[in-house]
């Protein structure tokens, strides 16, 4: 898989499998982020992959950094994807059939499925993972940090930001809001825990 192709959905994620064809960045739109709100830092080269088997099988990077990019994608969808408190307001965002409940928060909270998952490489030469999400109305593909993928048409390069990636301590280990319609609807987007003061107010929406 190369890098200048765009991202495609040919399915949903269960666990630790990934259904999705890589590599590019999806439209611009709404996101994660609202437009000018953004605090993803300076961009970084990225790869894409629709399962742990696909990046090792590209050999774009190592396996060992595959192995924990796919972890980590799981382990920050566990802990820090977006949440919502209804399945409509889920796949209002997400589409239908992309949102699955939240066990672990009770309740009946709803969360999207993971699209894929995305590696930069960082800023001191090194690579960390997290897991994407797509936008179903603006075909953007965001990770969980609200960073939006995006294409280098003069280079066929996937970039990202790397807060997208790898975002403060503060912002990490925050815990995901819950956003219910009006929410939703108020932001053109989900919301989120975007708060000190280095970054935007709200984590997801603004």
């Amino acid at each position: 898989m190369k890098r200048s192709r765009r991202l495609v959905m040919t399915g949903v994620m269960c666990g630790a499998s990934v259904s999705l064809v890589a590599c590019d960045g999806g439209a611009g739109g709404s996101g994660s982020w609202d437009a000018g709100k953004r605090a993803e830092g300076p961009t970084v080269d990225a790869y894409t992959y629709q399962s742990l088997a696909a990046c090792k099988a590209a050999k774009e990077i190592s396996d060992e950094a595959c192995e924990q990019a796919a972890k980590t994608a799981i382990a920050d969808q566990d802990k820090s994807g977006p949440r919502f408190d209804q399945r409509q307001t889920c796949e209002d965002v997400y589409g239908a059939g992309q949102c699955v409940p939240k066990g672990s928060q009770g309740g009946g909270i709803w969360g999207p499925l993971l699209a894929g998952f995305v590696v930069g490489r960082m800023l001191d030469g090194g690579y960390r993972g997290t897991g994407i999400y797509r936008d179903g109305r603006d075909g953007g593909y965001y990770t969980g940090f609200g960073g939006r993928l995006q294409s280098d048409y003069s280079t066929g390069r996937t970039r990202v930001g790397v807060n997208g990636i790898d975002p403060p301590a503060a912002i990490r280990e925050a815990p995901p809001r819950v956003q219910t319609r009006t929410s939703v609807v108020s932001r053109g987007g989900f919301g989120g825990r975007m708060s000190d003061q280095s970054y935007s107010s709200s984590r997801y929406g603004g």
